[in-house]
């Protein structure tokens, strides 16, 4: 079980936290910064960039290329990502 913005989502070991967006009711993982347009996963392997999202607090993971572990804590990327320092 993992947590997307702070609803508990069920989730496969080994499966990557983009398939269980996905199978979300909304399976958006960002917005745009621009435009604030819902962007989801697409190419499943790294290259696109539309996956990414916050998980466990560090912004812009590739939720694609990233494996679920339970209790892991996502959070939809809003806008630009945080830059921490």
């Amino acid at each position: 079980m993992i947590d997307i913005d702070g609803v508990a989502a069920a989730a496969e070991p080994g499966e990557s936290v983009a398939a269980v967006l996905l199978r979300q009711p909304e399976p958006w993982s960002r917005l745009t910064p621009v435009h604030q347009n819902r962007r989801a996963p697409f190419c499943m392997m790294g290259v696109c960039f539309d996956c990414l999202a916050e998980v466990d607090g560090v912004s812009s993971v590739q939720t694609c290329l990233k494996p679920v572990c339970d209790g892991m804590r996502v959070a939809r990327q809003l806008g630009r990502p945080r830059i921490d320092r």
